[in-house]
């Protein structure tokens, strides 16, 4: 973990805290790279906009694959896994970045955010990042990783940055890297407009009660039930 930026910020109040969880296995990585790439957007975005500085945090999780692998075996985390789970529970935002493996995200990935307690991301918001060898992995974004951070109760952003590595290395034509550059700086300004809100991680406006939370005994006396609408049913 590296601290990228920080300082006194840009502007009013708390200096905000950015957090990237990255899953690439490679050193370097190009999944890493991007991320950061969303992550520089993000500060830069702030500034323009006179917001709070934003501290950026890397979790690579290369270096925790024994100390996740324990966790799974025993249920019992490491000092290293448990700062980084403290990092990221404690996060006003993240970037949750993987490169794509059998048309999924890493395992790594999945076994990381395990490790979290279900509401421990409730109300933060989440970019995500997803890097692959050939653009029929897109749908990564959305079919797998987006349901995994909204089942943890984050707030998962509208613009994903999914990578293919055709698109590497291409910065200055006129080709596919204009687009990405676009998708990096759309995702940079949300994470700064919700950075910008005072809305600090872990301690949001709870989220709306789901299926588990709901108590049997809500009172649905403004709503009228079922029953209430066979009645109003004219039958054709």
């Amino acid at each position: 973990m590296s601290n990228l930026e920080s300082g006194p910020g840009n502007g009013p109040g708390k200096v905000r805290t950015l957090v990237v969880v990255n899953a690439g296995l490679s050193n370097p990585s190009s999944t890493r790279d991007i991320a950061v790439r969303v992550a520089d957007a993000a500060v830069g975005a702030g500034a323009a906009r006179g917001a709070v500085g934003a501290a950026v945090e890397i979790v690579d999780l290369r270096s925790l694959a024994g100390d996740l692998a324990t966790f799974m075996t025993t249920m019992i985390p490491t000092p290293e896994l448990d700062r980084a789970r403290a990092l990221v529970s404690s996060a006003d935002a993240l970037i949750a970045a993987t490169p794509v493996f059998q048309g999924s995200y890493a395992g790594l990935f999945k076994m990381f955010f395990d490790t979290l307690e279900k509401h421990s991301l409730r109300g933060v918001p989440v970019s995500l990042v997803a890097t692959a060898g050939t653009p029929r992995h897109s749908m990564v974004l959305d079919y797998a990783m987006r349901p995994l951070l909204s089942f943890l109760q984050a707030t998962v952003l509208p613009t994903g940055v999914f990578v293919a590595t055709g698109e590497f290395g291409e910065a200055g034509s006129d080709g596919e890297d204009g687009d990405l550059q676009e998708r990096i700086a759309r995702a940079g300004r949300e994470l700064a407009a919700e950075l910008g809100t005072g809305v600090v991680g872990g301690t949001a406006a709870p989220a709306a009660p789901s299926s588990d939370d709901a108590t049997d005994d809500a009172d649905t006396s403004g709503i009228g039930g079922f029953e209430a609408l066979l009645k109003a049913h004219s039958g054709v």
